[in-house]
C-alpha cells in the first residue's frame, strides 16, 4: 500500500514538473516575441555576458538583469553608472560610464570595461542606450542561456520536454487501460461460469 502511495506522489511530482517546464517555455517564448526578441520581466531584460571586460564584478558566462530605460532617462546617467548600449555593429555591450559630455547635439557618454586598460574608442550616444545594469547577476548561467538561444538549444528546450510529456501521458494511459482490463476480466469469467 505504501509503495502505491509513493508511486502516486512521484507521478504527481513528475507531472507537475513537466507542466511547469512547458508553461515556462511558453512564457519565455511569448515574452521574447512581445518584446521584439529580448525577454523582459517586470521591466528588466536578461542579457548574457560573453566577454570578460567587466570582470571581476560581472564574470564571463553570467546573465545579468538590465533595467529598460525610456528616451527621457537616457540623458540622465552619471559617471559610474553601468549601462548596456548598442555598438555600431549591432553588438550589445555593458560598460561603466567614465565621463558624461553634453553638446548642442545631445548627450554622449565615454565608457570603459572595468577589466579593460583603456576607455572605449567610440562615445556612446544617449539614443543607443538599451538599459541600466541593476546589479543582479548569476554566474555561468549565460553559457546555458546562449546555447538555448541557438537553433540546437531551441530544439532541445522545446522538443525534449514535449517528448517527455507525451511519453509520460502514453505511459499513464497504458497503465489505466491495463488496470481497467484486469478489472473487467474477472467479471467476464464469473458471467461465463
Amino acid at each position: 500500500m505504501k509503495f502505491r502511495s509513493l508511486i502516486k506522489w512521484i507521478s504527481r511530482i513528475i507531472s507537475g514538473v513537466l507542466v511547469v517546464l512547458l508553461i515556462s517555455v511558453a512564457l519565455i517564448v511569448l515574452t521574447t516575441k512581445l518584446s521584439g526578441g529580448e525577454p523582459e520581466v517586470f521591466g528588466y531584460q536578461i542579457k548574457t555576458v560573453l566577454s570578460g571586460s567587466m570582470e571581476p564584478g560581472i564574470k564571463t558566462g553570467s546573465i545579468i538583469a538590465v533595467q529598460s530605460v525610456t528616451n527621457d532617462e537616457k540623458n540622465q546617467f552619471s559617471k559610474g553608472d553601468v549601462i548596456t548600449f548598442l555598438e555600431e555593429n549591432s553588438t550589445l555591450i555593458t560598460h561603466r560610464i567614465t565621463e558624461v559630455n553634453e553638446t548642442n547635439g545631445g548627450v554622449f557618454y565615454t565608457t570603459k570595461g572595468d577589466n579593460n586598460n583603456a576607455e572605449d574608442r567610440n562615445p556612446v550616444l544617449a539614443e543607443n542606450i538599451v538599459g541600466l545594469y541593476s546589479g543582479f547577476t548569476i554566474p555561468l548561467v549565460g553559457y546555458a542561456a546562449n546555447f538555448l538561444q541557438s537553433p540546437n538549444g531551441i530544439i532541445l528546450f522545446l522538443i525534449v520536454p514535449g517528448f517527455l510529456m507525451l511519453s509520460y501521458s502514453i505511459f499513464n494511459i497504458w497503465r489505466v487501460l491495463s488496470r481497467v482490463e484486469k478489472e473487467i476480466k474477472p467479471g467476464r469469467a464469473e458471467e461465463s461460469g
